[in-house]
């Protein structure tokens, strides 16, 4: 048996204070939109007691722009979490407008214990919440 991973699609909403000099977003805004779309995919998927006892923190970024994004476009991130070892959790985030990958970004995030601030394992079943097991 095994196991693909539910993707999350979050809608992005660029502001124009996202626009920089070259009047497309600024490349650090990719930064904020793939940390949100993480969270709010671990928010979605995870039981409330489990998005109440843990925070995440991101390790690791590497981002591949492909295209540039402006004011008016319509961008969804789709997260994929490929998979999880111990506290740690590896994401793949696509940024879209339409077809058109804007941005590919591969990830590392630790979770941390709300209360210690301390890494923190993921229990197994919460785990499976975010694949869907296939033959």
């Amino acid at each position: 048996m095994t196991a693909t991973s539910l993707p999350h699609d979050h809608p992005i909403f660029i502001v124009p204070g996202d626009i920089d000099f070259m009047g497309h977003v600024n490349n650090a805004h990719y930064l904020k939109w793939v940390q949100e779309a993480v969270v709010a995919h671990w928010q979605k998927l995870a039981p409330a007691e489990a998005v109440a006892q843990h925070l995440w923190v991101a390790l690791k970024h590497e981002i591949t722009y492909r295209k540039p994004a402006f004011l008016d476009d319509d961008v969804i991130a789709t997260v994929i979490l490929e998979k999880v070892h111990g506290a740690r959790a590896f994401y793949e985030t696509l940024i879209k407008r339409g077809e058109d990958v804007l941005a590919e970004v591969k990830s590392s995030w630790c979770c941390i214990d709300a209360k210690t601030l301390r890494p923190a394992r993921i229990a197994s079943e919460i785990t499976e919440r975010f694949f869907q097991r296939g033959d």
